[in-house]
């Protein structure tokens, strides 16, 4: 799609599939849990990937693959905003990965240009008495004009893989990013600043990750950029019975077909490997207007 997603004060151009580098600061991540918990190193890792293409730098301080427990607020600042405050002094366009407004808060006052939130301002603190709209991760966004990723999830991380249903999975996500982005214009995000993801791999089945891959383009239909992420996704498991260590390929697979079905933004582990990948697939989809001879 053409037009820009708008973080702060970054106009990043949709004219070309935007990468977003997956940088877990984390103990126990699917993939790469503990591989970046030391500060010198999350940084440098977070600029490798820029000079390989990356776009944003996603910083995540909590894991939410399949029953991840929740971590304290604090211990989720203490892992991420001295990250985020590093690579934001090196010029790098920062997100934070995060479902908690306070969380969020404290990266944006940091310097983060991005909120990228799997609950869609859902989430709620076990033991929350009241309404925390005062700090609701869309409010934060807002506030500053930050980008702004709404994702569909099903539950909680702990347990959103235990017997996901839903009547029509892409219908049911449709309407739910449709409401979500409702939720977000109320809290005066705008348009410019939101993209969406169907949450690949977030209380769903193998069959429900592939229908929403495969529909995509209805998704885009909602004129706002679309995030897919499948890096490494245990969903190539149970398709292809391999290891995280070994879901190279197919997670580049995944990312190029994303691209041709209308996804704008890739979010990725292997930034190198994505951004050739994607680059193609821009190529491609701008075939029909080129010349024989281009």
């Amino acid at each position: 799609m053409a037009g820009i997603w708008r973080c702060r004060s970054r106009r990043l151009p949709l004219d070309r599939t935007l990468v977003m580098g997956v940088l877990n600061v984390t103990p126990d991540s699917f993939y790469d849990g503990g591989r970046y918990s030391d500060l010198a190193r999350a940084v440098g890792h977070g600029l490798a990937m820029v000079e390989a293409g990356a776009d944003v730098v996603d910083v995540g301080g909590e894991s939410t693959r399949p029953g991840a427990a929740t971590v304290p607020d604090s211990e989720e600042i203490r892992r991420t905003v001295p990250v985020v405050e590093r690579l934001v002094a090196e010029g790098v366009c920062v997100s934070i990965d995060t479902r908690k407004p306070v969380v969020a808060r404290e990266a944006v006052e940091a310097g983060a240009a991005v909120v990228n939130d799997v609950s869609a301002g859902l989430y709620v603190r076990p033991g929350q008495v009241g309404d925390d709209r005062g700090l609701a991760t869309l409010r934060v966004a807002a506030r500053e004009g930050c980008g702004l990723v709404l994702m569909h999830m099903r539950g909680e991380p702990a347990t959103m893989q235990e017997g996901p249903s839903y009547d029509d999975v892409v219908a049911d996500v449709r309407g739910f990013l449709e409401e979500r982005v409702r939720a977000a214009r109320l809290e005066g995000c705008e348009p410019e600043t939101i993209a969406v993801d169907p949450g690949i791999g977030f209380g769903k089945t193998l069959g429900h990750n592939l229908s929403l891959l495969g529909c995509l383009d209805e998704l885009a239909e909602l004129g706002l950029p679309v995030l897919v992420g499948t890096s490494r996704k245990s969903m190539f498991a149970h398709l292809l019975d391999l290891p995280a260590s070994d879901r190279l390929v197919p997670s580049l697979a995944t990312a190029v077909t994303a691209v041709l079905l209308g996804a704008s933004i890739v979010r990725t582990h292997d930034v190198p490997e994505t951004v050739a990948a994607v680059r193609w697939a821009d190529d491609l989809r701008l075939l029909p207007s080129l010349s024989p001879d281009a």
